[in-house]
């Protein structure tokens, strides 16, 4: 069974400790993907990686706003500070990174990147984003800090054990063509943020009644599930429906 990497695990019980346990059947299945390993391996096709990053930078255009509404919710000062600086982080750094990576081929060479080429977002990809800022905009704040923490905490999580698993194989061959991202999220400085995410929303629940933390629960689960099927759709795409059934019901 999945458990929480060295750099996101704290000592006390808490709320985040609760949510991480029920999360469990998901993390087995996140860590089972097929994209993942073939990710660690260096096998996944270049297309499904291409894939995968596209919507990723559109991603975290998303989170971004959801993050940087946040920090406008939050009472705590330093709240407040560290959901902002993490929303400019994910503008910035995140996105510098899928720009190199979105602007090669698999040889390394291609043209340079302009955001305004990328894809339409999947259904997977639009409907994490719109629950995230939905829930951020319209939920408590502690509902909301909940709903962005998956984010921070499953892919420090995936990240240190992908970069464990494909050490091996970079060592072998340091051509691996995606050494740069297994090398990104498996960094140390990640699991830290991950870590201070996790305080702020322990603090949250602390502030908050039963009721309010029901809710921070159904949030985290519900992303976690959204964070599982945004890797499994980079591998095996799930379309927007064409619509034919509405058009015969229409002609009918």
């Amino acid at each position: 069974m999945a458990s929480p990497s060295d750099a996101v695990e704290t000592r006390d019980p808490s709320i985040t400790t609760a949510l991480w346990d029920s999360i469990a059947p998901l993390r087995d299945r996140i860590d089972s993907l097929e994209f993942l390993h073939r990710l660690g391996d260096g096998t996944l096709p270049i297309e499904a990686f291409d894939r995968y990053i596209a919507q990723d930078a559109i991603y975290l255009r998303g989170y971004a706003r959801a993050l940087a509404l946040l920090a406008v919710r939050a009472s705590d000062p330093d709240a407040a500070v560290f959901w902002a600086s993490a929303a400019a982080q994910a503008i910035t750094v995140e996105s510098q990174l899928h720009a190199e990576l979105l602007s090669k081929d698999a040889s390394g060479q291609g043209d340079s990147f302009d955001i305004a080429d990328l894809p339409e977002p999947t259904p997977t990809c639009l409907g994490y984003v719109s629950y995230l800022i939905a829930t951020v905009a319209t939920e408590p704040y502690a509902v909301g800090a909940a709903a962005v923490l998956p984010c921070f905490w499953i892919y420090a999580d995936v990240g240190t054990s992908l970069a464990r698993r494909a050490h091996d194989v970079l060592a072998a061959d340091p051509d691996h063509p995606y050494a740069k991202w297994v090398a990104t999220y498996g960094d140390p400085a990640f699991g830290e943020q991950a870590a201070a995410a996790r305080r702020l929303v322990d603090r949250a629940a602390a502030e908050a009644g039963a009721a309010e933390r029901a809710a921070m629960t159904t949030a985290f689960v519900t992303a976690s599930r959204y964070e599982l099927a945004f890797w499994d759709t980079a591998l095996y795409p799930q379309p927007w429906t064409s619509g034919h059934g509405v058009d015969a019901a229409v002609t009918s």
